[in-house]
């Protein structure tokens, strides 16, 4: 199977002269995009770091590109070195579906009340335990804390676009779809905007909403203790 990580480790394998595998700093299942995705990879392998960037480039498909390289410290690593991710979804609400947007926007028809949808946010704010929010699934697979930390979460329209932007400590598998699913059941008055803090406690993934469609989300950004932040507006939303 064709995948993010396979491309780029083959293109940088030709580059260097050996096999390279790369670290992602967030996994990004089938249909789901990345404007701010890291990878970080060990080579002994020599090449003039200074034209990395556009020499990957040249080895990449039109589908995926590489925005800029570094030389980092031995110890580093896109994953487990994060502080922070951000990710973004993006609804287009409005009556009518759009052919050339269905790969990047969710399309809810019915009229989205902002202030419900706000007000359901609200509580997901903070640490909680996101099991309700999470795939159960992978929960049972990876036994551990469920426990999350959101600093923001953000609901902006763009003209007939709903951006949705969430950033936190980490994030569980479909924890961020999840959340917009529920939200949206809120602003079209399927659920109350009360009902949130109860999901919680639920800690049962039966408690919570739908899990949206993966077309809509993007991991936007990633930002790690010396700084850096790998955050690109997806460009559907840029202003």
């Amino acid at each position: 199977m064709r995948t993010v990580a396979g491309t780029i480790e083959t293109a940088l394998a030709r580059l260097f002269g050996e096999t390279v595998k790369v670290t992602g700093a967030g996994r990004t299942d089938r249909g789901v995009h990345a404007t701010g995705q890291v990878v970080s990879l060990s080579t002994g392998g020599r090449f003039p770091f200074d034209r990395l960037t556009v020499a990957v480039r040249g080895l990449l498909p039109v589908d995926l590109s590489v925005c800029e390289t570094a030389v980092v410290d031995p110890g580093f690593s896109a994953r487990f070195s994060a502080r922070e991710r951000t990710y973004i979804y993006a609804i287009l609400n409005r009556p009518a579906p759009s052919a050339l947007m269905e790969r990047y926007a969710h399309h809810v028809a019915r009229p989205l009340d902002l202030d419900a949808m706000r007000k359901a946010g609200e509580p997901l704010v903070g640490e909680h335990d996101f099991r309700s929010f999470a795939s159960p699934a992978i929960l049972q697979t990876e036994a551990g804390c469920a426990v999350r930390r959101v600093r923001c979460l953000e609901i902006e329209p763009r003209g007939e676009l709903l951006r949705i932007a969430i950033a936190a400590n980490g994030f569980l598998h479909h924890m961020v779809r999840t959340i917009v699913g529920t939200l949206v059941e809120c602003a079209t008055g399927r659920r109350s905007p009360g009902e949130i803090p109860a999901i919680l406690a639920a800690r049962d993934r039966s408690a919570a909403g739908p899990t949206a469609p993966a077309n809509g989300l993007y991991l936007a950004g990633v930002r790690y203790a010396d700084g850096y932040d790998s955050f690109a507006e997806p460009p559907i939303l840029g202003r």
